[in-house]
This record gives C-alpha cells, structure tokens and sequence, in this order.
C-alpha cells in the first residue's frame, strides 16, 4: 500500500486488529501506556485519545476523513500527544472516558474522543467529529491552553471528580429477605416500557439485552405470570425474524437501528452470539418452540464457520462494513435474487420481503420475515414442509453466491471474556440439545483458555493473538470464566471444573475485592494505573462483572458448602438493591441473582453408573433454581459424600443441607422439587 510506505507509528508492534487499521496513519498513533503519557508531560501537551473497535463503522468514518487526512494530523501531531485505543481490549481505559463523555454531553458512543491533560485527567470529550468540526475544536484546546491553561485545569479536576463517584456504591448495613413480592413490583415498573408487539422497549435503536430476557425466563418459572413470558417471545420472535438475524448463515448483528428490529447495524459481535445461544436454548426448554432451537444451531454454525481459530479460540467480531460500505455483504436486489434463484424467487421474496424498490435504501433489501410459515405456504398453495424445503434450498444457492463476495473485515483478536461466554453458550446448548460437538466446542476452548489465558496461580491475562498475549486481565474476564467453568462441570461432572472455577474465585478476592464496599474493582490492585478505579455495577449489553462474580459466589457457595461465599453474594445484591428496583432492565443479572434468594435452591445430586444418562433427562426442563452434581464414584465433595448406594443409580434432591428421600426416577425427583 502506498498508504504504508508514506507512514507508520508505534501502533505497528500492536497485534489488535483496531489499533493496526492505524498503523499507517499520518497521525503519531501511541498505544495506550507509559510511553505516551510520559512524553505528554515531558513535552507539556495535551492528550488525544481516541477510543473504537474493529467492527465500528462511524470509527472507520472518522478515520477516513480525519486520521488519515495530512492536514489533520499535521495540527494533531504538533500539539497533542495522540493515543489509539481498542475499548475492547481495554474497556477499563474507555470505561473512565466514556465516563466523562457522558458528563460532559450526556450521552456516549464510540467513536470516543477524549482530550486531556498530560497525566490523563480529561476536560474535554466526544463521540463523532466531522473534519471541520474536529480541527476547529482542536484549534479551540490549542488556543485554551496557550491562554486559559487556568481553565483546562479547573475543567480536568471537575470531569475527573465526576468520574470517580460515577457508579460507586456503598457498603449497606442491613439484612434483606428477598421475595416474590419484590420480583413482581420490578416487572411491574418495567412492563411499561415494553414493547409487547415488537418485542424489546419501546424505542430505537434496539439491543438484544440477553440478560434481561434471561431475567423474565427465571421470574415467570416461578410466578407464571403470562405477560413476562409474552414479553420473551415476542421479542425472541421479532429479533429471529428480523433483519438483525442472519437469515443465510446464522449469527445475529450487534442492534437494530430501528423498532422493528429490521434494519440491523450489521456488526455481529461474539459477545452478542454467545449469549443470545444461551438465551434461545433457555427459551427451547420452556416452551419447545422448534423455531428457537433452529436459531441455536445456525448461530453456532455461524460462529463455527467464522469465528473459530484453529487452536479453537473465538474471534471478536465481524466487521459491518466490506468494500466501504456498510451492509453491503448482507444485501441483495431484487434482479439479482430473480437471477440466482429462477422460478423461486418469488417465492423467497415474499417469505424475505424483498421487494423491486428495496426494503433498505438505493434499492436494495435486507433479508427479513414478517409472516408465517403457514401463511406463506397457504397463499402459494403448497404445504409447509415443501416451503420449508425450497427455502433452504434458495438459501443455499444464495450462500454459494454471497460467499464469492468481498467479506466483512474480521476482528481476530481472542477476548478471555468473550470467550468464556461462548464456552457457556456451547454447554447450554450441548444440555438443552443434547448435540456431543457443541460440548466438544466447549471444553476445546476451556482447555485453550487454560493453557493460553490462565496461570498455575490464577492470574489471567485478557487477551491472545499470533501466540502472544499482551493484557492483564479485568475482573469480566475472570467472571465470565468462572461462570463457563461452573456450566461446564455441571455438563460434565468434571470435578476439576469447579476446582478451577474456585482458584479463580480466590484470586479475584485477593486481588480486585473492596474491603470498604464489598464490591469488587473492575482492575487489578497490582494493575490500577488509571486516574479511577472503578466498579462496574449496571448490567448492559454484557452484564456487569461485579453481578456475576455475585452469581458466581452464590453458586460455587452451594457446590463447594462456602456459606462466606453466599453470604458475599447476598450482601452484594443488598449494596445494590435500590438499584435494581428501580430498573431492572439494567440491573437484570443482578435481578437472577435476586431470584436465586427469593426461593429454595434445589441441589441434586446423582450418584452411580449412570449419573450422565439421569443428567440428560434433567436437562430436558427449565430449572433455574437446581444446580446438578453427580458422580460414578464416591466423591470429595460434601454434597456427594456417602450417597452411594451400590448397584443403582440414585438422586438426593437437597436443600439448606437437607436432602429428601433418595429416588431413582426423575419423575420422583422432580415432584420432591416441585412440592415446596
């Protein structure tokens, strides 16, 4: 490239996708580190950082107009100190900006711009700049501290002060017993702001939000209450069906754009897939729709054909963009679905609404469903099966073609984190399907994690590429990773699962739990460099680290008998009570933990030859208040100790170390459930 040849930075020894779409910018790139803001204040100049992904589409717009421009970065490099930044790989550093944008404009996004002092106090940020817009607010900060540093300072103190209390909780004195009382005046408040017809809130841009709809699944198992379960299906429903499902191969797209869940920004993400795996393969449990477990098993072949590294790690993400233009991979006309699919293309055009003038924009469609399969097959007179035959069919040739295309870029990067959600998305659904590869999938990268991301002492590190690893870990990707290896072992009845799942558990104590609060710190103690130690306490998109180290506590409590463990947990969930009351939709992982307490948890234990087949038929329902062991042989666990019986398989369904009587059907144990 000429692009190359004319310039490079330091970003050319990062190994991030991101930071190297950088590399060859005019721009003086920095990585985030000590180099950087030891040169700022040596030099006395200010701080541009800069804050993206990959897969972000207004990021590649704003490097296209501004970064790679020379007249940009002649004013950039001359005056500022300029730090590229990938938030995935380092969400702690976007955390504390994205933090002070939302002060400053009251909303946030990416790309995220931040401009600070030297040591890395901002006063200043934004999200999208045009170029104008960018170099007249430059001259603006320049000018600023020429003549008014006065002001830039009193600016910095004031944003870094409003950072440092922003989402910081306090240690709550006071004991709780959670109730359904409790889980019904949440979904109470919640149930306004849903939107009962298309699925998801009401609003746009709309995100899937997992854990929320993981959040219903658990309160309607124990309340029946009809509107949380229609609430789920509609929205699993309208969000497969629409355009931010691909229909082709599989996989979903970060969010939709609009209320309709149709028009997708097309970045599909791993994060997003493994849970949304999770998600489906839950709802299959509950209501055996066939359509869900269809979702499933595309997403994962997606995320086998796309995002799975040889040594069997998972890439981030796919970009949205492919040849500068975004969608443009995803999209078809009508004249060139008539021209690859012949006398079936009418037919796949109703059941895709593409249309001569295009459902999108400039002609062009986004595949999308908004009938059913008996509606379609009615109007064309043929049978539901044979609609269902000559779609995939259609589908097929569609594939050969779409994959002759120019693809989306791909993130290649490996996330500890993500990674662990995708291990227990793959074990989800080996239960719920009972499908040996997905294990197989699962426990490839468990092992991968161990041997790449996971020291004999517990330390992890965050992220893996080309046999590197480069970042200490935060506390999500020790969350999540215990979280994948407590699915796994109650997968597997592999006992090392929960050994590993705890020496985590003891490292994080050590390392990221606040004495003060209760809570746990999103970085390292050895790690905390950052003008805030934060906490990350709101569930999103991904819930939040500190409601599944919560979980996490709660669980390994009742697997390994660590009353301190529960009683961490529970008092986690106090500290942010209010919280969770008040909206539930951001505090829903916190709220499964919350209906984790409201009623008995149930530990069953299965003992003898076998304990898999006895397994395999629990896993057939939804219980989200039951968590399984089981053994061949006697085991060092206390919930297994001396409950063999000799030539039988048996069940001891157990709680607040009580069990009941020992049976051997799991119709017998489910009614010992079922009766309190």
């Amino acid at each position: 490239m000429s692009k190359s040849s004319r310039h490079s930075n330091d970003l050319i020894h990062e190994s991030s996708p991101y930071l190297l779409q950088h590399a060859h910018n005019p721009v003086n790139w920095y990585p985030w580190g000590d180099k950087a803001l030891q040169k700022a204040k040596a030099e006395n100049k200010m701080l541009i950082i800069s804050i993206g992904y990959a897969a972000c589409h207004w990021c590649h717009v704003m490097e296209h107009e501004s970064f790679e421009d020379e007249e940009v970065a002649e004013i950039m490099n001359k005056n500022f100190i300029c730090i590229k930044v990938d938030r995935e790989e380092r969400p702690d550093v976007d955390q504390v900006y994205m933090n002070a944008v939302q002060l400053i404009t009251g909303r946030g996004g990416w790309p995220l711009n931040a401009i600070a002092l030297a040591g890395g106090r901002p006063f200043y940020a934004g999200t999208y700049f045009s170029k104008d817009k960018w170099m007249n607010m430059l001259a603006y900060f320049v000018d600023m501290q020429q003549n008014k540093p006065e002001a830039l300072e009193k600016s910095a103190a004031q944003v870094t002060q409003g950072i440092q209390v922003t989402e910081s909780v306090t240690f709550k004195e006071t004991k709780k017993e959670f109730s359904i009382a409790d889980l019904d005046k949440q979904f109470e408040t919640w149930k306004p702001n849903i939107d009962f017809t298309r699925g998801g809130e009401n609003r746009a841009p709309k995100f899937p939000m997992p854990s929320a709809w993981s959040y219903l699944l658990h309160y309607h198992y124990l309340t029946k209450n009809e509107d949380a379960l229609k609430a789920l299906s509609v929205t699993l429903n309208s969000m497969a069906w629409g355009g931010i499902y691909d229909h082709l191969q599989g996989g979903f797209a970060r969010y939709s754009t609009d209320a309709n869940w149709h028009v997708p920004h097309f970045e599909k993400m791993l994060y997003d897939n493994a849970q949304l795996v999770t998600l489906y393969a839950l709802a299959y449990q509950v209501t055996a729709n066939p359509f869900y477990r269809k979702v499933v098993y595309e997403t994962l072949r997606f995320v086998e054909q796309e995002l799975t590294s040889p040594e069997g790690g998972f890439y981030a993400s796919l970009d949205a963009d492919s040849e500068g233009v975004e969608g443009k991979f995803y999209i078809w006309t009508k004249a060139e679905i008539d021209k690859a699919l012949g006398e079936e293309a009418g037919l796949f055009s109703a059941y895709y609404n593409i249309t001569a003038d295009g459902n999108w924009e400039h002609g062009n469609s986004i595949l999308l469903r908004n009938e059913t399969d008996k509606a379609i097959a009615e109007r064309f007179k043929i049978s539901a099966e044979e609609l269902n035959q000559k779609i995939d069919g259609c589908k097929e040739k569609l594939m050969q073609i779409r994959n002759k295309r120019i693809k989306p870029a791909l993130d290649d990067k490996i996330l500890s984190s993500w990674n662990a959600l995708m291990i227990t998305g793959y074990t989800k659904a080996y239960r719920v399907f009972n499908e040996g590869r997905f294990l197989e999938a699962a426990i490839t990268n468990a092992n991968f994690l161990l041997k790449n991301a996971i020291a004999a002492d517990g330390e992890m590190t965050r992220n893996y590429k080309n046999g590197k690893a480069s970042i200490n870990a935060l506390l999500d990707d020790y969350a999540f990773t215990i979280g994948a290896f407590i699915e796994l072992y109650q997968a597997t009845f592999d006992e090392n699962w929960l050994t590993q799942a705890d020496k985590l558990t003891l490292y994080v104590l050590e390392h990221f739990f606040d004495e003060q609060s209760k809570m746990f710190f999103y970085t390292h103690n050895q790690y905390a460099d950052l003008i805030a130690r934060k906490m990350e306490l709101a569930d999103n998109v991904i819930p939040s680290s500190n409601s599944e180290m919560a979980k996490n506590l709660f669980l390994l409590g009742h697997f390994l008998s660590k009353d301190d463990y529960i009683s961490q947990a529970k008092q986690m969930l106090i500290n942010v009570e209010a919280d969770v009351q008040r909206n539930i939709y951001f505090y829903a992982n916190w709220g499964s933990l919350q209906a984790l307490f409201t009623s008995p948890l149930y530990e069953v234990a299965i003992m003898g030859k076998e304990f898999d087949d006895r397994r395999k038929e629990f896993d057939e329902h939804y219980l989200p208040n039951v968590i399984l062991l089981g053994s061949k042989t006697e085991s060092k666990l206390a919930l297994l100790k001396n409950k063999m019986i000799a030539g039988q398989t048996t069940i001891y369904v157990c709680k607040d170390k009580t069990c009941d009587l020992p049976v051997t059907e799991l119709q017998q144990a489910l009614e010992q459930i079922k009766k309190t």
